[in-house]
């Protein structure tokens, strides 16, 4: 049977974007839905009454926003289905992103064929009538930005922004001036968009500035006996972070999540969830507010600048290998 949910008012934090969009400081990664993802996931794909539990369950508690792409398999759908059961569509902001643009393009008329294809399929599936934020999914993919403004002049997308990789891409990105919305790695060991002004330049043109990655797509959690042997060299840093949270009376999953909705320069932090219990953890990690600024200075005086093979998912397994390991 359906459910109708409300949402509650709880002491989410929310900050306010685009001036007119009050975004929860927790947004909800749906990758998961549509696939299995992520190194350190042991439970696979949620199914669909999962999911929607999940999504009640994010919504009730004060979670207002989720992030889902064209290429996240059968995320969007998922989304759209179980958001019109619970009577939530129209509660939640959705973030999506195009598909990215692997092909070669005529011309201009052909790559904005292409964007509209992506855009009206999103909006079908998720039962939309306009896109309330789309990305370009890669900062490669910003070279198409013109064309895509055509598709947000007619009304299909309202705000407009990309995803990137590299510090270097996001400063050019925001020095251009017209992205809207951007979506940043960072976490306990990633701190190169902090370090190289990132966050404070989103912050200063005004961006909405998404952090994914918080628990590095898993490699901050899972077991030591597990980590891949090209990644052990974290295990170190890991133990000396983990010893922070110890001290400060917590586990390092809440550190790592305290750490990043303490960056008053960023408008969101997401993160995806396998389970229920999951997502709990999430909510009331987030309900115990940012951590002092002791212990912030403590961890960015820890952790080194790390290089790329250990901060970049996309790096870590050969193509053939990383079929649920791609870009977060």
């Amino acid at each position: 049977m359906a459910r109708t949910i409300t949402q509650k008012d709880e002491p989410m934090i929310y900050t306010r974007v685009f001036d007119s969009l009050s975004l929860s400081r927790l947004v909800l990664g749906t990758v998961q839905f549509g696939m299995p993802y992520g190194i350190a996931n042991t439970l696979g794909q949620p199914s669909y009454e999962s999911v929607r539990e999940i999504l009640a369950c994010a919504i009730d508690g004060g979670v207002n926003c989720l992030d889902t792409a064209a290429g996240y398999a059968e995320s969007e759908a998922v989304l759209g289905r179980a958001l019109a059961e619970l009577g939530a569509t129209d509660k939640v902001v959705l973030v999506s992103k195009f598909r990215y643009c692997d092909q070669t393009f005529a011309d201009q008329r052909e790559v904005e064929a292409f964007l509209e294809a992506s855009v009206v399929n999103s909006l079908r599936v998720l039962r939309l009538d306009s896109l309330p934020v789309c990305l370009f999914h890669r900062e490669e993919d910003y070279q198409y930005w013109e064309a895509a403004t055509r598709l947000q002049e007619r009304g299909l997308i309202r705000h407009l922004g990309v995803s990137v990789m590299t510090p270097d891409a996001a400063n050019a990105i925001i020095g251009a001036g017209k992205a809207e919305a951007m979506q940043i790695p960072l976490n306990l060991l990633d701190h190169r968009y902090t370090r190289q002004g990132v966050c404070a330049a989103a912050r200063a043109r005004g961006m909405a500035l998404f952090a994914r990655s918080v628990y590095l797509q898993g490699l901050l959690l899972m077991p030591e006996e597990k980590i891949p042997p090209q990644l052990a060299t974290i295990i170190p840093l890991r133990r000396q972070l983990t010893a922070l949270a110890d001290d400060a009376g917590m586990p390092l999953a809440e550190l790592a999540m305290r750490y990043a909705i303490s960056l008053d320069t960023l408008t969101s932090v997401l993160v995806g969830v396998d389970s229920l219990e999951q997502l709990r953890v999430n909510l009331a990690q987030v309900e115990k507010g940012p951590l002092d600024a002791t212990l912030i200075h403590a961890i960015e005086t820890l952790v080194p600048d790390l290089p790329d093979l250990i901060l970049k998912p996309n790096l870590w397994f050969p193509k053939s290998d990383a079929v649920s390991t791609q870009r977060r």
